[in-house]
């Protein structure tokens, strides 16, 4: 006997078209493939004078209304339109009967879906994926916030929310990483009812380029690659110095930061910091490409890095890159960040090594002067890849997890999705 679809409605807080690869990848693709229908909600990403009904990927998408000038009215007015779309999927909720409402990030939103799960009559689960609480408050305590007393307010609000009413109240509970799971433990939340869902790759899409693209030729030099954005909070000039201490030992080797940042300011502070030491001629930016052009860089790259800078915040989340590097085969080298250190300790893909000048460069040294053991590096890294993290593997437990939660049967602390 067929196993019963699932249909349920799914509220983000990204907007639409929605970006993220778990969403296009995981849900839209993988998921839909076994048998969910699912209704979504969005809010608009460019400015839209009235919301509509469209469909997207199989179901129904509803695109809230926002705006997008600059200024404090503005930001507020868009708010406001964003708790209206919140409050709309109780009605929503009656048109249809689900099987569960899932709600992803948005906290208001999650006691609307609290609300409409329990009038219709279906379960309601919610996705953390970043700890957003806990940031406006580290904010304050590093400096960085421009509006302390509105961070401290904000943030403590939401840490109520989240682990005194929308937590408890959730059928089940999805976070982005072990560690992620550890903390919000640590904060009150039953480890029974809380799963985490590392980020993946689709491995499909990854084949159809290969099969589909005629990848540039393996460059005479050694390459260093870095993926993804340039943003000052990742603080990569630590990397220009890292690089330094490369090209000390290796003279031909050349980084590439293939993405960019949210201003010129971001990128110039490579430059400068490259100019400063003298290497400017070894470092190339090559600014934001598309997906198909920044595989290109990748396929050629010598050895991928992944400096992770560490703080309480971001020690949560689950880098994307990595992961990337991996399913292309090339060997890493990453800092000690704990979903880094989990994947690189149970795949071999590379070095692990802590937030230090020296100690990347010299993992990236010793990878670029063994090219049999960067070859097996890459291959263990795929292997693994292919087993734990690919989209395709992921959507596997997923689909089971919910499977078994709309069925009543119990999930079992021990069920886990590798990360």
């Amino acid at each position: 006997m067929k196993t019963p679809d699932l249909h349920y409605l799914f509220l983000l807080r990204e907007p639409y078209p929605p970006f993220r690869p778990d969403t296009l990848v995981l849900f839209a693709d993988e998921l839909r493939n076994r048998g969910h229908e699912i209704d979504w909600v969005f809010q608009s990403k460019e400015p839209l004078a009235k919301s509509y009904q469209t469909t997207w990927e199989g179901g129904s998408a509803w695109v809230a209304a926002t705006v997008r000038r600059p200024g404090l009215l503005a930001k507020l007015h868009k708010q406001l339109l964003g708790i209206w779309m919140d409050l709309g999927i109780i009605a929503k909720s009656r048109q249809r009967r689900y099987d569960f409402i899932q709600v992803r990030d948005r906290f208001f939103g999650a006691i609307t879906g609290l609300i409409a799960a329990k009038l219709g009559g279906s379960r309601f689960f919610f996705w953390l994926s970043f700890p957003f609480p806990e940031m406006y408050l580290y904010r304050i305590e590093s400096g960085e916030s421009p509006f302390p007393r509105l961070d401290r307010m904000r943030g403590g609000f939401l840490k109520f929310l989240l682990y005194r009413i929308i937590m408890p109240a959730a059928d089940y509970v999805f976070v982005q990483s072990d560690q992620m799971k550890a903390d919000v433990v640590a904060n009150g939340i039953d480890a029974g009812k809380i799963m985490p869902v590392p980020m993946g790759i689709s491995l499909k899409r990854m084949g159809e380029w290969l099969a589909d693209s005629d990848p540039l030729s393996q460059p005479e030099s050694p390459m260093v690659l870095y993926l993804g954005t340039l943003i000052k909070d990742r603080k990569l000039d630590f990397l220009v110095r890292v690089h330094k201490k490369v090209i000390e030992r290796i003279p031909d080797a050349t980084l590439y930061f293939v993405g960019g940042g949210q201003c010129a300011e971001d990128e110039k502070r490579l430059l400068d910091e490259a100019r400063r030491l003298g290497i400017s001629d070894s470092v190339v930016l090559t600014g934001f490409l598309p997906v198909d052009k920044a595989w290109q860089y990748l396929y050629q790259a010598s050895v991928c890095v992944s400096p992770f800078y560490p703080t309480p915040i971001l020690n949560s989340t689950s880098p994307t890159k990595l992961v990337e590097y991996m399913a292309f085969g090339k060997p890493v080298v990453a800092n000690d960040h704990p979903d880094q250190r989990n994947v690189i300790n149970d795949s071999g893909a590379g070095y692990c090594v802590a937030w230090d000048e020296d100690q990347f460069a010299d993992a990236i040294v010793r990878i670029i002067n063994d090219p049999d053991g960067a070859e097996a590096m890459g291959e263990r890294g795929k292997r693994y890849v292919e087993k734990y993290r690919s989209y395709h593997a992921i959507a596997d437990s997923l689909d089971s997890i919910y499977r078994d939660l709309c069925s009543d049967k119990p999930v079992a602390m021990g069920d886990n999705i590798q990360s």
